[in-house]
């Protein structure tokens, strides 16, 4: 039969406006419970992209996210969230949106079908062959994101992506497909809900794996986190009480001096 888009297939859920709100909500929680699912089906798609980006990363290559809509805010949140987390540059993780940073507030007009700006914009960050791509489009079929992947498979750029859709472009382009099939949305296409729910985990997955595999964590804690507001700098004072086995006041004065908790435990010990 073909390429099928299952995202924008009916839902299974009709009336919706007749409802009362309890049953919407359970509607809406019912469906969500297939994504963790969905999700489990592909753990192994997901494992050989992120030891094979691994490779790249730990000889210096850089992870891109790249999207339109929903799908690159959601590469943007991710890679934005890595610097204050793990501790590292800016520029290791980069999240890129199809209209480009004003398209995460407010959606820019035919952005997505460009089939050629998901190219330029990957060059004009210096992408080479020791990256690494992972295109983001529910549906699999977004111009902006096939187009960037087919012109980094021709460069010999690692190409994973994170789509909804078996089958779709999206996937047949990527070196690396993770596709959860989550099925039909509450609200018919609406692919915000569970397809978003499903490229969030995934997203969570690929970069705390990778922070984790590139010596960002140690034990199950936060080593290397940016101390860049109160509840972080506490934070960061329990995990040396508890590391060294000190009082507070020492673990203060060991933060205060090293400046990071990593550093503090190491010189300590």
């Amino acid at each position: 039969m073909g390429f099928q888009k299952i995202t924008e297939s009916d839902s299974v859920h009709n009336n919706l406006e007749k409802l009362n709100t309890i049953t919407l909500l359970k509607g809406i929680n019912e469906e969500d419970h297939k994504v963790t699912r969905a999700i489990e089906a592909i753990l192994p798609q997901i494992e050989k992209f992120i030891d094979s980006a691994f490779e790249n990363m730990k000889n210096g290559g850089r992870l891109f996210y790249i999207g339109a809509g929903t799908s690159g805010r959601l590469g943007i949140v991710d890679a934005s969230e890595c610097p204050p987390t793990f501790g590292v540059s800016h520029d290791l993780v980069i999240g890129l949106i199809a209209g480009g940073d004003g398209a995460i507030r407010k959606a820019v007009e035919f952005a997505e079908d460009d089939e050629k700006q998901g190219w330029i914009d990957l060059k004009s960050h210096d992408i080479n062959k020791n990256d690494c791509v992972v295109g983001i489009a529910a549906s699999g079929t977004t111009p902006y994101v096939v187009g960037a992947l087919k012109k980094c498979n021709e460069n010999h750029i690692l190409t994973g992506c994170i789509t909804c859709n078996p089958g779709s472009p999206l996937e047949l382009n990527a070196k690396f497909p993770m596709t959860p099939v989550v099925g039909p949305e509450f609200v018919t296409g609406s692919t915000r809900m569970k397809s978003g729910t499903a490229q969030k985990l995934v997203l969570n997955m690929i970069s705390t794996s990778l922070m984790i595999k590139l010596g960002r964590v140690k034990g199950n804690k936060m080593v290397d986190m940016q101390l860049s507001n109160n509840k972080l700098v506490d934070r960061g004072e329990k995990m040396i009480m508890n590391a060294l086995n000190v009082d507070l006041k020492e673990a203060k004065s060991l933060l205060s001096k090293y400046g990071s908790v990593r550093k503090a435990i190491q010189n300590k010990n």
